[in-house]
């Protein structure tokens, strides 16, 4: 079935379908979780940083079981998706809008035994393809920032939220601090006009039915990750030849300075959101 995406959330799908992106991807950020790690140390492996943002994430759940259905919106390559099936027991539905990562996800899940407990789903979390009240739990980490619609995106989300639900996410974020001139580099890099703000998230939540539960702020984990990021893709570059190409790498690490710096300027924001849909 054809599907029509925002020219934003096009962008978006088209980057992630790239050889260089997902090469860059699959060799840098290791395949599996593609989004800001917790870092125990400065130069700690990216994968491992990775895992424990899914974990600590998780933890922040209440407890759920094999009954459950839990949404990851811009699933990615599932990391996330497979862990909570295998740390629950539940059932997850994976959506996202690449193709090209939504099917190293069902491989990857068929070979870890998990093909029966993560569905993957092509679309967008601009319009979610799922009933009202549906699901238990909705997941994602570091996604929502590429829709040009995020106050669609949350109201899709209590949209589909069963009553008692539970929507918990991490996205780049920027802080208020700064002019949007500040911001632009960040902005032209990934094409995009804004970035949200955890007070706009808790602002379109409310205006949806969703309460606050927490915002855990761990901003400085995101300067250390794409400082960590280009320290890795730098020391990798010969190992990349063929696979990711000199142009990708060179707009990379300008695209992860930028970040650094706006970071380091006190412009970003990021951390653990928690909203809950109160029971009816």
């Amino acid at each position: 079935m054809s599907q029509s995406y925002s020219d934003v959330v096009q962008t978006a799908r088209d980057y992630y379908n790239s050889e260089d992106a997902d090469n860059f991807y699959l060799h840098i950020w290791g395949g599996e979780d593609i989004h800001i790690g917790l870092y125990q140390s400065e130069r700690e492996d990216i994968a491992a940083a990775s895992r424990r943002t899914v974990e600590r994430l998780a933890d922040r759940l209440p407890a759920i079981g094999a009954d459950a259905r839990v949404l990851d919106i811009g699933s990615g390559y599932g990391g996330a998706a497979r862990y909570l099936a295998k740390r629950f027991g539940c059932k997850v539905i994976a959506l996202n809008l690449s193709e090209k990562e939504n099917q190293r996800n069902r491989e990857l899940s068929t070979d870890a035994g998990l093909g029966g407990l993560v569905e993957v789903v092509d679309g967008s979390f601009e319009a979610i393809p799922l009933e009202d009240a549906s699901v238990d739990v909705v997941w994602s980490q570091d996604a929502i920032l590429h829709s040009g619609r995020r106050d669609q995106v949350i109201a899709e989300v209590a949209r589909v939220l069963k009553p008692g639900g539970h929507f918990v996410f991490t996205d780049p974020m920027e802080s208020g601090n700064c002019a949007r001139a500040d911001l632009e580099p960040v902005l032209a890099r990934i094409h995009l006009e804004t970035l949200g703000s955890p007070q706009f998230y808790e602002k379109t939540a409310k205006a949806n039915g969703l309460e606050l539960v927490a915002w855990e702020e761990k901003t400085p984990q995101l300067i250390r990750h794409y400082s960590r990021v280009a320290e890795e893709l730098s020391a990798q570059r010969a190992n990349l030849a063929g696979r990711v190409s000199e142009a990708y790498i060179d707009r990379m690490l300008t695209g992860l300075a930028n970040w650094v710096r706006a970071g380091e300027a006190s412009c970003l924001a990021w951390g653990f959101l928690h909203f809950r849909k109160p029971a009816a």
